[in-house]
């Protein structure tokens, strides 16, 4: 099933793994997935939530063209760009749905490696408005489960909602060189959090520090996992619920992808 078209049907929504930025020039397991996502989901436009934009307010990007930024220290990435067109009708869009939280428009970020480097590999052709939602590191993960829930009308006005970081996600403990044997700590938290997606624990999921001991390391500061809670709020509880791709890599960095929605 393709889902494109009319939009009569409503789109799915995208938790996504991104992982390092060097998947923008890698070929594995997790980049065909994102690329046979793409050549499925044909939305006519894309609202990404990236752990990379963590900032003190809420901020849509809101120019014409979103430049890419290179927020990393890989200089080998830097002949790489991803020129997609931004949507100030659907910044607009975003900051009603939002209300009354305040957003600011913002004519200066443009589009980080947690979103282009994920789209480089599922629109390649970049032609496909894209806008960044930023998350608040100011507020409660309860206040950006809320702003997921109130961006779920878009998913009927074929906009491909991707939300963009890492279940399990701490570079301090990542594993350079040798064999990336995973942490149990990290193999445990995953599959916890695997579990309450199942179950559709959706309250455990934004209490995490309720689930053990093991979420202090595999989430040494919020900003990788908050973007899971927009992609929950933005589903339906009783809707399908699917892992694109799962794997724990560097020992401390869960590629877990969660797709809610039929495709």
């Amino acid at each position: 099933m393709t889902v494109t078209g009319n939009y009569r049907s409503r789109f799915p929504v995208l938790f996504v793994g991104h992982g390092t930025p060097l998947n923008a020039i890698r070929d594995n397991i997790f980049t065909q997935t994102w690329a046979r996502l793409g050549q499925t989901i044909r939305p006519r436009a894309i609202l990404s939530i990236s752990a990379h934009w963590y900032t003190r307010g809420t901020r849509v990007t809101a120019l014409e063209r979103p430049p890419t930024i290179y927020d990393f220290v890989y200089r080998n990435l830097g002949h790489l760009s991803y020129p997609a067109p931004g949507s100030p009708s659907l910044a607009r869009r975003v900051a009603e749905l939002l209300q009354p939280a305040p957003v600011m428009n913002d004519r200066q970020w443009g589009l980080d490696h947690g979103t282009w480097s994920v789209l480089l590999k599922t629109y390649p052709a970049a032609n496909i408005p894209v806008v960044q939602l930023s998350i608040d590191g100011m507020e409660s993960t309860r206040f950006h489960f809320d702003l997921g829930r109130r961006l779920r009308p878009l998913r009927d006005e074929g906009v491909f909602i991707i939300a963009s970081g890492n279940i399990v996600h701490n570079l301090n403990l990542s594993i350079r060189s040798g064999p990336e044997i995973p942490y149990p700590w990290a193999e445990r938290f995953d599959a916890t959090v695997r579990e309450k997606l199942l179950s559709r624990n959706w309250n455990d999921l934004i209490e995490y520090q309720t689930l053990g001991d093991d979420w202090a390391y595999a989430i040494p500061t919020p900003d990788h996992y908050l973007p899971l809670l927009y992609a929950l709020g933005a589903a339906d509880e009783l809707e399908p619920l699917s892992f694109p791709a799962e794997g724990i890599v560097s020992g401390s960095m869960s590629m877990r992808s969660v797709l809610f929605g039929a495709v």
